[in-house]
């Protein structure tokens, strides 16, 4: 009568709620011992206890007693609780986010409304106040970031960081600003077929694994919407709160109240510093003076007002505006009435940023802090 033999012989005990699966393919039988006629048997049950147990137990001092009458057998029952089922997704800290001192969202309720366009000249106009600024492009389905920077075809430099066991990406750097975008490592006309989680992953890894290091501003341009990349974003990254881009057309500030509400929900619970009105009126360049309101007028200082937020700033359709992005030369580097304008803005999202924090630098431009 060996351990070996009685294994054999406990492969007779089936378990009838496991498809008449045997305990020892079940991976139940967790050891036999012998000594003399003596026989040990323990097997080990999850972590809710089997409602067979006892049965189980009296099968298998039955198996053996049916092959060895003379042995005396004790069954021996453990619980071990099964290992936690690892979350899908990837398992990224925040580490690279610890010397981030504000991590600010641009978004917007639905598309076309110049968000990225926004968001580029924002992170300029920042940089030029001597704030150490970032932007990572969440728009993983559109990312417009290389265009409007001049960086197509860059290539972010990428290591293996021994103390955090994976790879970093270093972020492309130009006009003062650090940029990280999926468009990076994608052909221009190549389509990003994702799924929800697909994208989600990617975005995090444009967030949680870029060497960012010292920045007084992180902006992300989030993609149009309220769906899974932005629960993603605001559920597991420790950002700070919103700044929502609209222009002043009602279909559009209809869906700037689905954004406010969004991010006012509950379950998120995140600061929206203001209002963003693109697009507020059409100035020709021969006539710097006029403004036509061709998407109506004051539409976004309403809607800011409605909902008790800051109006941050009113941006005008400039042909030199959309120049600029296509060139990958941002309005914001320059100081014509444009370039003022993000320069107001820029300013302005500062002064509410530095209203929020309890840090004893009041907001001033990392250059000034380092004086």
């Amino acid at each position: 009568m060996t351990e070996k033999e009685i294994t054999e012989a406990l492969r007779e005990v089936e378990h009838p709620g496991n498809g008449d699966r045997n305990i020892v393919e079940l991976g139940m039988l967790e050891s036999v011992a012998t000594d003399g006629n003596k026989v040990t048997v323990s097997l080990v049950f999850p972590k809710h206890r089997d409602p067979l147990a006892e049965y189980l137990v009296g099968s298998c001092k039955a198996a053996v007693i049916r092959h060895w009458p003379q042995a005396e057998v004790e069954v021996r029952t453990t619980v071990k609780e099964a290992a936690p089922k690892k979350k899908p997704g990837l398992d990224l800290g925040t580490e690279e986010l610890v010397n981030v001192k504000h991590l600010i969202g641009i978004a917007s309720g639905k598309g076309g409304v110049g968000k990225s366009t926004v968001a580029v000249n924002l992170a300029v106009a920042l940089a030029r106040e001597g704030y150490r600024v970032g932007l990572a492009d969440a728009d993983v389905y559109g990312p417009s970031v290389p265009k409007m920077t001049g960086t197509e075809g860059a290539v972010p430099d990428a290591f293996n960081d021994p103390e955090l066991g994976r790879d970093v990406i270093m972020p492309v750097e130009k006009y003062g600003v650090k940029w990280m975008s999926i468009g990076y490592f994608a052909r221009p006309e190549q389509a990003l077929i994702w799924r929800g989680p697909m994208a989600c992953n990617a975005l995090k890894q444009m967030i949680l694994q870029v060497r960012w290091g010292e920045l007084d501003f992180l902006l992300i341009d989030m993609p149009p919407g309220t769906g899974d990349i932005h629960i993603s974003l605001v559920h597991d990254i420790p950002f700070e709160g919103a700044v929502i881009v609209s222009t002043p057309q009602d279909v559009a500030l209809a869906d700037v109240e689905k954004g406010v509400n969004m991010f006012r929900n509950s379950s998120i619970n995140k600061k929206i510093f203001g209002l963003v009105e693109n697009m507020a009126w059409f100035t020709p360049e021969e006539l710097p003076q006029n403004k036509y309101y061709i998407f109506g007028k004051d539409g976004g200082a309403r809607m800011a007002a409605k909902y008790g937020i800051p109006l941050l700033g009113q941006i005008p359709i400039v042909q030199s505006i959309r120049e600029g992005g296509d060139s990958g030369e941002p309005v914001a580097l320059s100081s014509r009435p444009d370039g003022i304008a993000f320069a107001a803005l820029a300013a302005r999202l500062a002064e509410e940023a530095a209203s929020g924090t309890s840090s004893g630098n009041n907001g001033q431009p990392a250059a000034d802090r380092e004086k």
